[in-house]
């Protein structure tokens, strides 16, 4: 029976026969159990900042968007396609927020010393991808909901029914589902021979990539093709709806219909360019970019966290039945909520 030596580093596990010759034992293959995460920074004086910098803006999203959730299901008058769409973007921002806020948080507490086991890498990585994929088609048809209702009002509410409201979230879903399983699989199909170290607070698909030793062109051209695709048909989407919009609003001959029919895409329209402008910006710059590592960072912690954050107060904000339902829910006793 020949004997086996076993060489453990830093979550990094070779299995090495005594009986390989030189020439054949660099062809031996080392298997990467459990990465890294870097975060932002390991400077020890520096972690606390980020830790609370973290803490805050998931707490933020947790109750803006819990409270958005809250206000829609309370308020009947709010029962419409328009808010149940902008319900699902609520629970689309909390959920990947909560992906990836609490093991960024723990990045920070343990100041780049927090390791993350492949599989939940993955978990996290296919979670991620799936729920931002679905967010891009949802935003789609919030601007095709917008279409409807201002370019056909008079067949709107025959035409966007309870049932084909939810057939429109439930495809957002699948096509996120759907375009999460091709990117992650494309990066989990390579080997990960070492380092283990992700220099990012989350395992991001092309901070992951680096780190593998195989040849990662397949991978990229399957990352580039379904990110374009994602991207080609969700922009023409909400393009060809808005032009229509816009061309509707100007054919309109009172002011007054020209500020309402404005007045409800406003707040979408401030959504799309914050959601839309981040990503282009992180994905259309130059990998040779110097510091473009860091920069990733700092968007990245733009679209998963501020972003989030920040559509609860839009929304809130910029809309008139928001504001209306805001007042009336706070003179309502929050018990009364859940006993229906």
């Amino acid at each position: 029976m020949c004997m086996h030596i076993v060489v453990q580093h830093a979550d990094v596990f070779i299995n090495r026969p005594l009986w390989l010759s030189p020439s054949t034992e660099s062809e031996n293959v080392t298997t990467v159990t459990a990465f890294i995460l870097l975060g932002f920074t390991e400077k020890p004086e520096m972690c606390p900042l980020f830790s609370v910098i973290f803490l805050l803006l998931y707490v933020l999203t947790v109750l803006g968007n819990g409270w958005m959730i809250t206000l829609i299901r309370a308020e009947k008058h709010l029962h419409t396609p328009m808010y149940f769409f902008l319900s699902n973007l609520s629970v689309l921002d909390l959920c990947y927020s909560s992906v990836i806020a609490p093991k960024a948080l723990e990045v920070h507490l343990h100041c780049g010393r927090a390791s993350l086991s492949v599989p939940a890498c993955a978990t996290q990585m296919f979670c991620f991808t799936m729920l931002v994929t679905a967010e891009c088609f949802l935003l789609a048809v919030m601007a095709y909901d917008r279409f409807m209702a201002i370019c056909h009002p008079l067949t709107y509410v025959l035409l966007m029914t309870q049932g084909r409201c939810t057939c429109l979230v439930l495809g957002a879903y699948c096509c996120g589902l759907v375009g999460s399983l091709i990117q992650t699989s494309g990066a989990f199909r390579l080997s990960y021979c070492g380092p283990n170290r992700i220099n990012h607070f989350f395992c991001d698909i092309p901070a992951v990539l680096k780190l593998s030793c195989s040849d990662t062109w397949l991978s990229e051209v399957i990352l580039f093709i379904s990110t374009s695709v994602i991207a080609v048909v969700t922009t023409t989407i909400i393009f060809i709806s808005y032009t229509q919009v816009l061309l509707n609003v100007l054919r309109s001959h009172t002011g007054q219909g020209r500020r309402k029919a404005l007045s409800t895409c406003t707040s979408h329209l401030t959504t799309l360019g914050l959601f839309y402008g981040t990503a282009i910006f992180m994905y259309a710059q130059p990998r040779t970019k110097a510091g473009s590592q860091d920069q990733d960072k700092v968007v990245s912690m733009f679209y998963t966290l501020v972003i989030p954050m920040l559509n609860p107060l839009i929304y809130s904000l910029r809309n008139k039945d928001v504001k209306e339902a805001m007042k009336h829910l706070r003179s309502r006793k929050i018990v009364d909520l859940f006993m229906k």
